[in-house]
């Protein structure tokens, strides 16, 4: 996939352009909270762009398609259950969490099942959200390689290199502000791309009856209960997601923050669609292109020079910048919950350093890891990290937010100790049953009966609220 020298200028500028936004956007960071934060002083702009520009990642746009190439229009449902889980985090869960002054889901259990809950969290929820990291990475590290004809390795270390250019130096106002550009670079390309793709499909007979309008055009194409489960993994997932919390955290008030999670939805929904018409496209018009290369292939070859190069360069920043926003996620809570204790950090200078050293840390470990699994199936991560960090986490952390006190501190953490435990393990046997819904319906055993029986639920000590 040889580029021409117009369309490298116009990726390579595209990138710099969001790249650019982000670091300026840095140099008004001088503290630890306005690193992870931004100084809580966030609009919906920046809200709904650092969870947009986190969550249209690798699965949201080259992943999309991908899995479109296989199930046709279905494809979908991932960016559609994506942004259906940040419209009921708007609903019921943004005001209350941004209610609070605090930084990380972890504290936020810790205050009502105390520090051994918030330890097994900090550990489950970092590596679930770290498999996110990877399902973006994966694409990543392909693309770089196919476009330039570097080895596997040196694709790894650019594409690290530029995911620490965006969000390492200003953590989250850089992602924020470089999420809404990246936002409205791939808005406006993959629309376009995308229709272009549809005509090709319609106009061309030989092409439409290679795609049969069952399964290929139907969302139920794959099944409803595939649907069903796609999204609600996606709901768990993403509420017990410290990148998407943080983002709400960061929220100037509870209004900004409820509004900022419903524009991502907005944002979120649409971006799928244009991705899987075209995988459903090169499925049937060039069935020798490699899956994973589907979207970038066509966008090189198959639209106009300075759509597809544009739209190119918003995908490369779609897998930057999510990079960059679960990392920063992991490296808050790592930072905050267990490094700054265990170092016995506290001055704001030296918490500053040490988050921007375990985000890069966070991002290096990714980009490995993601060289290591070369070639697996991008949506694959992306579902196994929402099993793995909502199973044994969503249940305890919706009953602290809507029933505060209400379960016994030793009876949440046994339910996650033994709810993460059994998805983890029906995941390394590969169980028909998803690993997220057992992990589930065993924390809903434990502690249903506990909560149900609890007389009074607003006794003991009151989340503290920011005045």
């Amino acid at each position: 996939m040889a580029l021409t020298p117009v369309q490298i200028m116009l990726i390579t500028l595209t990138i710099v352009l969001a790249l650019g936004g982000g670091i300026y956007a840095a140099r008004s960071v001088h503290s630890a909270e306005g690193y992870s934060l931004g100084g809580r002083s966030a609009g919906v702009p920046m809200v709904a762009g650092t969870i947009a520009g986190t969550c249209i990642g690798g699965g949201a746009t080259v992943g999309t398609a991908q899995l479109a190439g296989t199930i046709g229009l279905s494809a979908w449902w991932f960016t559609i259950g994506t942004g259906l889980a940040l419209i009921v985090m708007g609903l019921f869960y943004a005001r209350p969490l941004r209610g609070t002054a605090l930084e990380t889901i972890t504290q936020y259990l810790v205050l009502n099942y105390g520090k051994g809950a918030g330890h097994f969290t900090t550990v489950v929820s970092s590596f679930g959200i770290f498999f996110s990291a990877v399902a973006s990475c994966l694409p990543g590290i392909a693309i770089f390689a196919a476009l330039t004809g570097m080895p596997a390795w040196l694709a790894a270390l650019l594409f690290t290199g530029l995911v620490a250019c965006y969000g390492f130096f200003g953590g989250l106002k850089s992602t924020g502000v470089g999420g809404m550009i990246k936002a409205a670079i791939l808005w406006c390309s993959l629309s376009v791309a995308g229709g272009l793709a549809w005509n090709g499909i319609t106009s061309q007979p030989e092409t439409a009856a290679l795609l049969p309008a069952f399964p290929w055009f139907s969302l139920l194409g794959n099944g409803l209960q595939n649907a069903l489960v796609s999204v609600f993994s996606l709901l768990v997932g993403m509420i017990c997601t410290q990148s998407y919390i943080q983002a709400i955290f960061s929220a100037s008030n509870p209004r900004t923050a409820s509004v900022g999670a419903f524009t991502a939805a907005l944002i979120t929904i649409p971006v799928g669609l244009p991705c899987a018409m075209i995988g459903m496209y090169m499925h049937a018009a060039h069935p020798e292109v490699a899956p994973l290369l589907a979207l970038p292939t066509y966008l090189l070859t198959e639209t106009p020079t300075v759509l597809g190069s544009i739209a190119m360069g918003g995908i490369l920043l779609s897998l930057i910048g999510s990079v960059a926003g679960l990392s920063l996620g992991i490296g808050t809570m790592l930072t905050r919950d267990i490094f700054a204790r265990l170092f016995h950090v506290s001055g704001d200078a030296s918490m500053l350093r040490l988050s921007r050293l375990v985000v890069l840390g966070v991002i290096l470990a990714a980009c490995g890891f993601a060289l290591a699994n070369e070639g697996s199936q991008v949506l694959f991560w992306n579902y196994l990290s929402m099993a793995l960090r909502g199973g044994g986490i969503f249940l305890p952390l919706t009953i602290a937010v809507f029933r505060p006190q209400a379960v016994a501190p030793h009876l949440a953490l046994f339910s996650m100790l033994v709810s993460t435990g059994a998805a983890v393990a029906a995941a390394g046997m590969h169980t028909s049953i998803s690993p997220l819904f057992i992990g589930l319906g065993i924390s809903a055993i434990i502690l249903l009966p506990a909560l149900f029986t609890h007389n009074d639920p607003d006794d003991g000590e009151p989340i503290p609220v920011e005045q």
